[in-house]
């Protein structure tokens, strides 16, 4: 019977992965360099973006880790500092692949531009679609939540962020969206790979929409047109869209803001913040040419009685001194005023009731 030996004196076999028979060390592979780096960052908490390599890549790099055992201290410091060196000695990095040279122009590049390159070479049949459908405004998304088979649209309202799936869902008519709520609770045995396809087969078919000539639709468009447009220009414009198409001509009146809104669409407290955009001249000819016509008249008081009531007075009575103001000088000053109204509804610090909200 073989005599057994105390664990302590077996000599470990070609413990050191840097060391080849004989003592004479060997030169690590580029791969194998690439493992201990991963594994020494690993090792130090670093969140290191690996799934956004390829999947060979990632596949290699496991390979090659599982593949290794021990390294030495002298060998470990050589690796690090050739790694450090190689990145203290890079100037410029580029994203890597047209996906991401896209990324990186994204608001420097045309949409048209953009989605013709993506339909040119098929950008996303790698790495993940969802980071960027994730990401897509309401209205690219939304026509797909609509159009889609209930068990697509669950996919997609469970990859969307908690907040942002909520905000579909509430938009969605009510028996679509209990169905897809539904098939939502459904979803648990997806495997990961058919919720890629489903990604890429959408994001394939939104790239594949020909791009908007105008970034607007035409009801925006023709309601900031009569917004600076004069009053009877655009009533009588009004006029002529509802005797052709009535439903067009609600939806404009509903776009447009002009002075006579103030006190029903604007609140009280924003109302200083309009008046510090505009000079007092503007303001003085805004409330001169608004005496005696009743609406125009009605959104003076709001906005005097929002501000400080010194300024308010000094406005009275400049406007009082004022002789019979032009026309065209009145509606410029009160254009100026809704101007600056709709400055502050674009940067987020105004927001506006709706007519229906107003009412």
């Amino acid at each position: 019977m073989a005599q057994s030996l105390p664990l302590a004196r077996i000599a470990p076999a070609q413990r050191m992965v840097a060391a080849a028979p004989g003592g004479v060390r060997r030169m690590l592979t580029p791969r194998e360099k690439a493992a201990v780096m991963v594994r020494y960052l690993l090792a130090q908490g670093a969140a290191l973006p690996i799934a956004q390599l390829p999947d060979h890549m990632q596949s290699a790099l496991a390979e090659q880790m599982g593949h290794m055992r021990l390294v030495d201290r002298e060998t470990l410091d050589q690796v690090v500092d050739e790694f450090i060196a190689e990145l203290e000695s890079v100037g410029l990095a580029f994203p890597g692949g047209l996906e991401g040279a896209l990324s990186a122009m994204d608001g420097h590049i045309s949409q048209s531009a953009a989605s013709r390159l993506r339909r040119k070479v098929g950008v996303g049949s790698r790495g993940d679609p969802w980071e960027r459908l994730t990401t897509l405004p309401p209205e690219r998304l939304m026509p797909v939540l609509e159009s889609e088979a209930v068990e697509v649209a669950a996919v997609i309202l469970s990859k969307l962020p908690v907040a942002r799936a909520a905000e579909f869902l509430g938009k969605l008519p009510g028996e679509r969206a209990r169905r897809i709520a539904f098939a939502v609770s459904q979803t648990g045995n997806t495997d990961p790979e058919t919720v890629r396809r489903i990604g890429l087969a959408i994001l394939a078919q939104i790239d594949a929409q020909p791009a908007k000539a105008f970034e607007r639709g035409p009801v925006e468009r023709v309601g900031a047109i009569l917004n600076v447009s004069p009053a009877a220009t655009r009533e009588e414009v009004l006029r002529g869209l509802e005797a052709e198409d009535a439903g067009f001509a609600e939806e404009v009146r509903r776009t447009i803001f002009t002075y006579a809104h103030f006190p029903a669409r604007v609140s009280g407290r924003d109302v200083p913040k309009v008046v510090r955009l505009v000079d007092q001249p503007s303001l003085v000819q805004a409330v001169a040419y608004s005496r005696g016509r009743p609406e125009l008249e009605a959104a003076s008081e709001f906005i005097l009685a929002c501000i400080s009531q010194r300024m308010a007075q000094n406005i009275r009575e400049e406007a009082a001194a004022l002789e019979k103001v032009k026309e065209k000088d009145g509606e410029a000053a009160m254009s100026m005023i809704v101007a600056a109204a709709r400055q502050l509804e674009a940067q987020g610090e105004l927001v506006m009731l709706l007519p229906e909200e107003a009412g």
